[in-house]
């Protein structure tokens, strides 16, 4: 059997990224328990969709990014529990002008990360125009430019396979939203370069609406074993699905199913969609999701065997064949290094924190790490007086990273005009923020509600400071259950909280987010952030 047809790989790895290993010790979130045990989830924020591989003794994951800036995240593992941030191989979505400005929601869904002919390929899909490829020769990039290999609406979720007679192979399901109907994997013939599709149409390999109680049938994962093609993916919903697999001898079917975890009596509710890796000695591992609210999908790792030619996902389950999630076990690789993805930045490189993203494409004349060094500089941002002044234009976010954590920055106003705002928000299908605002020709401190979900919402303004000084020491506590608490100081040390507490809300098919923003009614300010600190 092919080795590119195994869901492990043989020989390449990357320099470890040494921006990451400085944040490990105060990482708010450490899923490795420093016994040769870990804890679920492996990553407590918002890495949606995961996919991943091995090559050699490395392991290497991404997943989907949607509207974010850079976008598929780049994360490296030496044991599956300890991941190293290290960069982004979209740096920008396509086409340009449809991310402009923030298009919640679209953009990237979920890729498939693959390693085969001596390089790393992704496939990913954007709902609304079809399958990209791109191929890096090193896992940190640089990537290649997004080639559409199948142009189309509704068409998500791509997984190709190369087989052993040198045939390669596209699969992929559907989204409702822009198809029209979903609950089926279609087949296609590929070019082995995976530049271009060998049928117009496809052939439909697995029907959901045939299957019992099946519903939303997506995100597929292709693999061969045994002279089997398994197909593994994911139904019956975001928040309450399961995770199937699908089997046959012939890569056209037809195939049998099975569930082969669910929730059982776990508290990890809809465990599904994501990879099967194995390590060097034989041994398996499935990487999937939980929907978490404004949390985002989390990332769970499991433990995998094998019963009669069908894999058993986690823990013993209720049903015979039927794995649940576990909370701990033992690490599928002894020893390695404690690793986590940043979080805070003292905007002391020449470069942002590869934890940041922006909601849209940006030109990087809109910030500025070296006006002032030691300092991020955010250029005002001129918003529409008729739209919100915070989702107009750009924000700069990143995942929410742990339970339970705190949030500190410091901001300062300069140059600003009538209208020119900037400050801290949690942002989401609702989002609050706190922060400075100028109003007729005086700075006040604000804390500002908007819902529901859309461009226009209505913000609810609280003025905190009739009269505030153009720079003021902000805080957020991020409290378990995602109860936001924000708070603001003059001196960095007495803090006072804001008189009510915000329940932070996933966006659009993300969780919430951390951000800054400078917006105004025209251009020509700017605030400046001094650090962003994340603690436990």
């Amino acid at each position: 059997m092919a080795a590119a047809l195994l869901p492990f790989l043989a020989g390449c790895a990357s320099a470890p990224d040494k921006q990451a290993a400085k944040h490990v010790a105060t990482a708010p979130w450490q899923p490795d328990q420093g016994d040769g045990t870990y804890r679920n989830p492996i990553l407590h924020a918002d890495y949606s969709d995961p996919d991943a591989i091995r090559v050699g003794d490395r392991y290497y994951m991404t997943a989907s990014s949607f509207n974010y800036v850079p976008g598929l995240p780049l994360l490296e593992s030496d044991d599956m529990v300890n991941w190293r941030l290290v960069g982004h191989a979209l740096q920008a979505l396509q086409p340009a002008a449809n991310f402009a400005s923030p298009a919640y929601g679209n953009g990237v869904w979920a890729p498939c990360l693959r390693w085969h002919d001596g390089k790393f390929w992704i496939f990913y899909p954007d709902p609304d125009t079809g399958v990209y490829v791109i191929t890096a020769d090193t896992f940190a990039g640089p990537w290649s430019a997004p080639h559409l290999l199948l142009p189309g609406k509704g068409i998500i979720d791509p997984a190709p396979l190369w087989d052993d007679d040198g045939k390669a192979y596209l699969l992929h399901a559907w989204a409702k939203s822009r198809s029209g109907f979903n609950n089926k994997l279609t087949l296609r013939s590929m070019a082995p370069d995976g530049r271009t599709l060998l049928d117009k149409a496809g052939r439909d390999i697995v029907e959901g609406d045939r299957l019992p109680g099946y519903r939303t049938l997506e995100g597929p994962k292709f693999y061969k074993k045994d002279d089997y093609y398994y197909v593994f993916a994911p139904a019956g919903g975001v928040a309450e699905g399961w995770q199937s697999v699908f089997r046959s001898r012939t890569i056209g079917g037809p195939y049998e199913d099975r569930i082969v975890m669910d929730q059982g009596s776990s508290a990890v509710n809809g465990p599904h969609q994501g990879a099967w890796v194995q390590t060097p000695d034989g041994r398996d591992w499935f990487f999937h999701f939980q929907d978490k609210k404004a949390y985002g999908r989390i990332v769970h790792l499991q433990p995998m065997r094998w019963q009669d030619g069908w894999p058993v996902i986690g823990g013993p389950g209720a049903q015979p064949n039927v794995g649940q999630p576990v909370a701990t076990h033992a690490k599928p690789v002894a020893g390695g290094r404690l690793a986590a993805p940043p979080a805070s930045d003292e905007f002391s490189a020449a470069t942002l924190g590869l934890q940041w993203q922006w909601n849209a494409n940006i030109d990087t004349a809109r910030y500025s790490l070296t006006a002032q060094p030691g300092v991020l500089r955010l250029y005002t941002q001129a918003v529409p007086a008729a739209r919100d002044y915070v989702r107009g234009a750009p924000i700069l976010s990143q995942k929410v990273p742990a339970p339970a954590f705190s949030v500190d920055t410091h901001v300062a106003l300069h140059d600003a005009r009538d209208g020119d705002r900037a400050g801290l928000i949690v942002d989401g299908m609702q989002y609050a923020w706190l922060g400075l605002r100028r109003t007729g020709g005086a700075t006040q401190l604000v804390y500002t509600e908007c819902a529901p979900f859309t461009m226009r919402c209505t913000e609810a303004p609280s003025v905190l400071l009739a009269v505030a000084p153009d720079a003021l020491h902000l805080r957020l506590d991020w409290r378990d259950g995602a109860q936001v608490q924000f708070s603001y100081s003059v001196d960095g040390k007495a803090y006072t909280p804001v008189p009510k507490t915000f329940a932070a809300q996933q966006g659009r098919w993300v969780g919430a987010t951390l951000g800054l923003f400078s917006t105004g009614a025209t251009a020509g300010g700017y605030a400046d952030f001094a650090y962003f600190r994340v603690s436990r």
